[in-house]
């Protein structure tokens, strides 16, 4: 199953591209939640396959919701973020992803992240490690906050969040540098493969982060909620790390 997700990843990617600084519809969801017509082109398309695949599979995508066949199994879901990065993309700036991940019985299995414009494809199964075109990769051996490279999102809703700036601001005074790219999906990706060290963001769905999740414990780093407690792809915030950093981290969000 893990080739069937690389190969529907690598071909939405190819879509993605296709259409890369040639958008000519852009709608909004809300204020600066922005929807593309590669958004919807790249959906549609995973979702084809994955009826004429997986017909009894349950779906979650960004875009058209979630669906399943009443005589369907329950326990088999596809989450998928065609389009991670829009904003992004609709800008012409080269970071964005499509991301999509399997959940079995409420637990993560499988999950690939692909990046057309570097053509990067992160890959991991529960149980049988994590890879970047094929080679494995594991998360990063820092174990200082001071000598981290740190990355992070602004959600959407910022004005309404009042920690926010106070968490950025004890990041970029407690880090070596703290980075902000628009893909949560290419953000938790990096982390797996230790190009950054840790990771935090508010706001975050489903599709945004259950293929980095997956990818960042199978490269041996950790994954949790501010306080430590055990992370759900289901409800935010999330904090993701090589481990080693973890505490450090934590205190500052705490």
């Amino acid at each position: 199953m893990i080739e069937f997700a690389i190969e529907t990843a690598r071909a939405a990617g190819s879509i993605l591209l296709e259409k890369f600084g040639r958008i000519t519809s852009v709608t909004k969801k809300g204020d600066i939640d922005l929807v593309t017509e590669a958004d919807l082109a790249s959906e549609a398309f995973i979702i084809e396959r994955i009826r004429s695949h997986f017909p009894k599979h349950s779906i979650l995508a960004e875009e058209s919701g979630a669906s399943a066949d009443p005589g369907g199994d329950p326990g088999l879901k596809w989450i998928i973020d065609p389009l991670d990065g829009t904003t992004n993309f609709a800008h012409g700036y080269p970071c964005f992803c499509v991301t999509l991940a399997l959940e079995h019985d409420g637990e993560i299995v499988l999950g690939v992240t692909f990046d057309p414009t570097r053509d990067e494809l992160f890959a991991a199964e529960r149980g049988r490690g994590a890879t970047l075109n094929g080679k494995p990769i594991r998360v990063s051996e820092t174990d200082d906050l001071g000598n981290a490279l740190i990355v992070t999102g602004f959600p959407y809703d910022i004005k309404q969040r009042d920690d926010f700036a106070r968490h950025l601001t004890k990041m970029l005074l407690g880090a070596r540098g703290v980075r902000r790219d628009g893909s949560a999906a290419i953000d938790l990706a990096y982390v797996a493969c230790g190009r950054f060290d840790g990771f935090w963001e508010e706001g975050l769905n489903p599709w945004d982060v259950a293929a980095g999740y997956l990818l960042i414990e199978e490269a041996g780093g950790h994954v949790s909620y501010y306080d430590g407690s055990r992370f759900s792809v289901y409800r935010p915030p999330i904090l993701a790390s090589n481990g080693l950093i973890h505490s450090q981290m934590r205190s500052i969000l705490n």
